[in-house]
């Protein structure tokens, strides 16, 4: 900066230091990549009952599973856009129900167990 006067590089220098707070708090306030923590993981069979593209979920007819909840119907979000894409409703499925640390669940390695119908 030559040729500038010591006022002209104070405030050049000030006006840099206030963009630190700025930069900070946009990087504060971003999207954030939490981990969900470790997941417990848990077997399903049921039915694709109707599909949700917006939320990425499939309603599924579930058979109980053991040692976590009894036979319900409910939408799971679906782990993987590949697999969301191949359900269709009335299909039978099996598929990993993962229950995560932070209290979400999603399904992934889902396979189709309709027998020629």
């Amino acid at each position: 900066m030559e040729g500038t006067s010591y006022l002209e590089k104070c405030m050049t220098l000030r006006s840099q230091l206030g963009l630190i707070p700025l930069i900070l708090f946009s990087l504060a306030c971003g999207p954030k990549q939490e981990s969900k923590g470790p997941a417990r993981h848990y077997q399903l069979t049921g039915r694709v009952v109707s599909l949700n593209k917006k939320d990425r979920t499939a309603s599924i007819d579930a058979a109980a599973i053991p040692g976590y909840m009894e036979a319900m119907k409910m939408d799971y979000p679906i782990a993987s856009q590949a697999e969301f894409d191949s359900l269709s409703a009335g299909e039978s499925i099996k598929a990993t129900v993962n229950v995560y640390e932070s209290g979400d669940y999603d399904l992934s390695g889902i396979q189709k167990t309709d027998t020629g119908k």
